[in-house]
């Protein structure tokens, strides 16, 4: 099980500035919920080029929750200069720290206030083409976007890579793309130690069914109960998960939303990528 702050748990718990923002005239998305992580983040920023307010929406983990909230803390009453300067580092900092796992959350609030500084100054989104070659095609990471966040934080093995921006983290096809960017990298002088793919090994049943269990208990439960919500395991079968939606989400009109974007995407993400959430 993750170990988590005193305050990455509090701004999961209780976000600061969460919700929609009307008269915002800055507005970054990043991520997408068919790869379990999205957020939107909401700028208002005067004619002093001073963010006075920002908000955020946000659909992911704990650590993702924890994040959005903290990156609007740091960069109200920043102007847009020293609000663009703010790093994935800052917000981890700013949290106490965060599990080398989550630490894409991180890097997903500097990726959204990067988007919400161009909205604002009235540039398009970056696109792959802007942005370098597309090297995950199931998280949609680029060649440029590896190499920033390898550069930023001294990322050393594809694993760090991994767990700062998810590339390679789903099918693993591009784990040798993500090899050769970390050899280029170390070959034009980084200090970089030996570079060793990262072979996942199958999980026995057990195993699976451990991590389904800490998966549904750490970041989905939570989730579901701030809205009434819950679910419960009934049993896995292969890679057929069965649960039962509870409380609200019983009778929610959406219910099989909730099944397919929150609690299978996240079964994917953090379990097995060929796991199917069934409802008993």
């Amino acid at each position: 099980m993750w170990e988590y702050t005193d305050k990455v748990r509090e701004y999961f718990l209780n976000p600061r500035n969460a919700g929609d923002m009307p008269d915002a005239n800055g507005i970054g998305e990043v991520g997408s919920l068919a790869c379990g992580d999205a957020l939107k983040l909401f700028l208002k920023i005067n004619d002093q080029g001073i963010i006075e307010k920002a908000s955020f929406q946000t659909f992911g983990c704990a650590s993702a929750i924890a994040s959005s909230s903290a990156l609007t803390e740091i960069i109200i009453g920043k102007t847009i200069e020293e609000a663009s300067k703010v790093t994935n580092k800052d917000i981890a900092e700013y949290l106490g720290g965060l599990p080398k796992e989550k630490m894409h959350c991180s890097v997903m609030g500097e990726e959204a206030l990067v988007a919400a500084i161009r909205n604002y100054k009235g540039l398009p989104p970056l696109e792959h083409d802007e942005e370098g070659k597309l090297i995950c095609k199931c998280f949609g990471i680029t060649d440029n976007q590896i190499i920033k966040a390898i550069r930023e934080n001294g990322l050393q093995t594809i694993e760090e890579v991994t767990n700062f921006t998810k590339a390679g983290g789903a099918c693993g096809t591009c784990l040798d793309a993500i090899g050769q960017i970390l050899e280029s990298e170390k070959n034009a002088g980084l200090a970089l130690n030996e570079i060793k793919p990262v072979v996942k090994k199958p999980l026995s049943n057990i195993q699976k069914m451990q991590k389904i269990m800490q998966v549904l208990n750490e970041d989905i439960r939570p989730r579901l109960t701030q809205d009434g919500g819950d679910v419960e395991l009934i049993d896995v079968d292969g890679n057929n998960v069965i649960v039962s939606l509870r409380g609200a989400c019983a009778s929610c009109r959406q219910s099989h939303l909730t099944l397919k974007n929150l609690v299978e995407a996240m079964l994917k993400e953090h379990v097995d990528e060929n796991l199917v959430v069934i409802e008993g």
